[in-house]
């Protein structure tokens, strides 16, 4: 992830502290809404691939339908793979919301796979960092518990954050991946975080223009696991 400037930092956490305020409802709304992106065909009894997100995934600010879950659902119709896509992410959540609300979605969906792209806004709040490790090592414990395949991605802080912090940070999903010897996408930006154009103004929100490519780094590691069934 690029670097923020200490006013757009500002923003960025005061903005996200009030979406916080309402994750607790988003929630409610995002299991209501939550629903089967990719078509069955007839006499199919289709897998569930869900994701569990922040503001990335739940594809903030872009129009209706552009953010790369969108792009992943049809890709999977596109390659005849049976799988419903369940998008389950709300902006602003953190590892300990995800934590909270998982049991209740793996209850109602009933995954095959789970895709945790969480801690970023952990990190951003600058958040004890081992709690954000034990509640990433939970959900990947519930998720197996559940009899379904995690999926970890990974993310990276500004320097600004401070060396041993932002070191912390970039290890411990490798750390969390690798006990639970699980797949991860080390870095959900890799290749275009750099890139300010295909941020938006806020300069944390991939643009539309950006979703093929944070689909992209997902799909190899993703794809060994939709064809595993």
């Amino acid at each position: 992830m690029h670097s923020l400037s200490s006013p757009s930092r500002r923003t960025f956490l005061g903005h996200h502290a009030a979406l916080a305020a309402l994750a607790t409802l988003a929630a409610l709304a995002a299991l209501a809404l939550a629903c089967a992106s990719a078509p069955v065909r007839a006499g199919e009894s289709p897998s569930t691939l869900l994701v569990v997100g922040d503001s990335i995934s739940a594809a903030y600010g872009l129009p209706p339908g552009t953010g790369w879950v969108d792009l992943l659902s049809a890709r999977i119709t596109a390659q005849k793979l049976s799988y419903r896509v369940v998008n389950a992410s709300i902006s602003g959540d953190t590892t300990a919301g995800g934590r909270a609300r998982l049991p209740v979605l793996l209850a109602t969906h009933k995954p095959a796979i789970v895709v945790i792209e969480l801690g970023g806004n952990d990190a951003l709040r600058g958040g004890n960092l081992a709690s954000t490790r034990d509640n990433l090592a939970a959900m990947v414990a519930a998720v197996q518990k559940a009899n379904a395949k995690p999926l970890i991605i990974g993310m990276k802080i500004p320097p600004n954050y401070g060396a041993a912090y932002v070191r912390e940070f970039d290890a411990l999903y490798a750390s969390v991946a690798g006990e639970a010897k699980v797949p991860l996408v080390s870095f959900f930006f890799e290749g275009f975080g750099e890139r300010s154009d295909l941020f938006q103004a806020d300069r944390i929100h991939p643009t539309s223009a950006a979703q093929p490519l944070l689909l992209d780094n997902v799909w190899p590691v993703l794809l060994p696991l939709l064809k595993s069934r």
